[in-house]
């Protein structure tokens, strides 16, 4: 089933060339963070261009519930009337955060060092998501996460009454850790420190920076060091909010891979922490022009011109998954009609997102022709250079990318290719079909 009500079973057939003008939703990642820094700034933040999304939205709720004024002004326009660093109020019930991984994550992190607690729970795909890599580190800080066994949700989240500074080096590269453990040690005195081996997105750098929290970040022989001085008086911002460069994959990738296609996608957010995907397409020989490179908001942004484009596999370095780790569904789609092999690796953090990404990949592009190698840390796709069969049924299991990866595959195979549930798609990129199908997509729902 769907995550928010009956499955949506849907197919995508054949197209000719998608032509015109993609304007893609806002940064899910910037979104999440515009409603959590506005609820613990002092003030009135105020918000375009949010992501609009289903998760996003319930962080907004969850927000909310923290005592935060959370009300929507306008299409995509939001203001936050903050409560302060410390200043969450108990919730008088359970905080359902739905579909969204990052949103509960960071939540935690919010509030794990403010003297409250507060009840967590999601869908049936969230439920299944590790929660301990994030309720560990918290427990540095002397909160407390009761619950189901090994960090499952449903789970209660019980803050510490007198926090301690961490010092705390990631065992995975997460932008979730490290931005749970960054936002724990805001109601904490003293410096927390974070330190990941590899560089992950750092839009909570850059937010809690534009927010006026003290941070900085060192290269170290141990990694990337970064340093938080607690108890910070944050205050509240006008953020527009860039446009989503995950989502916009999508739109991307179909274009590469139909013939004769040629799209724009305008204000995309290129953050370099987020930017693996295009550099790994540029690499196979993908046609991409960066038209009017620019800075929003402290984010880097471009109008993107994508043409259709022979590609040619490759192996992607291991050390850019972090900044491609949401893309690699998509890129398989890509590499599935590129010729010889595409290999990734290092890409082990693939299996404890909304599902087990690899093997969800893995055994539908079998159902759509196409041989894949895997383990536990890698999948290699061989290439059929354009002549991929489709003409199967993918499962998505309740995992909003893995769907849309799918729908974009039956856009340019042989026989059309449907997915058992696109009821997910709506937590990311609600708009995802009639933008696809305006650009000349045959999606439609069975």
């Amino acid at each position: 089933m769907s995550g928010h009500g009956a499955p949506i079973p849907m197919t995508s057939r054949k197209s000719g060339p998608l032509r015109g003008s993609a304007v893609i939703p806002g940064d899910k990642s910037v979104s999440h963070r515009s409603f959590i820094l506005g609820a613990l700034s002092v003030g009135e933040t105020k918000i375009t261009g949010l992501l609009e999304g289903q998760d996003v939205l319930d962080t907004g709720k969850a927000m909310a519930a923290f005592g935060a004024e959370v009300t929507r002004t306008g299409d995509q326009a939001w203001s936050v009337h903050g409560v302060g660093v410390g200043g969450f109020a108990e919730p008088d019930d359970v905080i359902d955060c739905g579909n969204a991984g990052t949103g509960v994550r960071l939540i935690m992190g919010a509030m794990a060092t403010t003297p409250i607690n507060a009840t967590f729970t999601g869908d049936a795909s969230l439920r299944s998501r590790p929660m301990g890599r994030i309720t560990d580190p918290l427990s540095l800080f002397g909160a407390q996460a009761v619950g189901r066994q090994n960090g499952f949700l449903p789970l209660t989240m019980v803050g510490a009454k007198n926090p301690v500074p961490v010092r705390y080096t990631s065992p995975h590269a997460s932008a979730q850790i490290k931005s749970a453990v960054l936002l724990a040690g805001l109601n904490t005195p003293g410096e927390t420190v974070l330190i990941e081996k590899e560089a992950t997105r750092d839009h909570s750098e850059r937010m809690l920076r534009g927010f006026g929290a003290q941070i900085e970040t060192v290269k170290t022989a141990e990694g990337y060091e970064i340093t938080l001085q607690g108890q910070p008086e944050l205050k509240a911002q006008t953020i527009a909010v860039p446009r989503d460069p995950s989502s916009a994959a999508f739109p991307v990738c179909a274009a590469l891979i139909v013939e004769g296609s040629e799209v724009v996608l305008p204000n995309i957010g290129l953050n370099p922490t987020r930017a693996g995907l295009l550099d790994t397409l540029v690499e196979m020989g993908a046609d991409i022009a960066f038209e009017n490179r620019r800075e929003e908001g402290g984010e880097p942004v471009a109008d993107l011109r994508v043409k259709a484009s022979g590609l040619t596999g490759i192996e992607v370095p291991p050390a850019r998954a972090p900044s491609m780790i949401d893309e690699y569904p998509i890129l398989s789609v890509v590499a599935a009609f590129a010729s010889g092999k595409t290999v990734m690796r290092g890409i082990a953090e693939l299996r404890v997102k909304e599902c087990d990404r690899i093997d969800a990949m893995a055994r539908g592009l079998e159902a759509m022709g196409v041989t894949v190698e895997e383990g536990p840390d890698y999948m290699i796709v061989h290439g059929m250079d354009g002549d991929v069969p489709g003409g199967g049924t993918a499962m998505t299991f309740l995992d909003h990318r893995i769907a849309m990866s799918f729908l974009c595959l039956g856009m340019a195979s042989a026989k059309p290719v449907s997915i058992d549930d696109g009821g997910a798609i709506a937590t990311s990129f609600p708009i995802f079909e009639d933008l696809m199908n305006g650009l000349g997509a045959a999606i439609s729902r069975d």
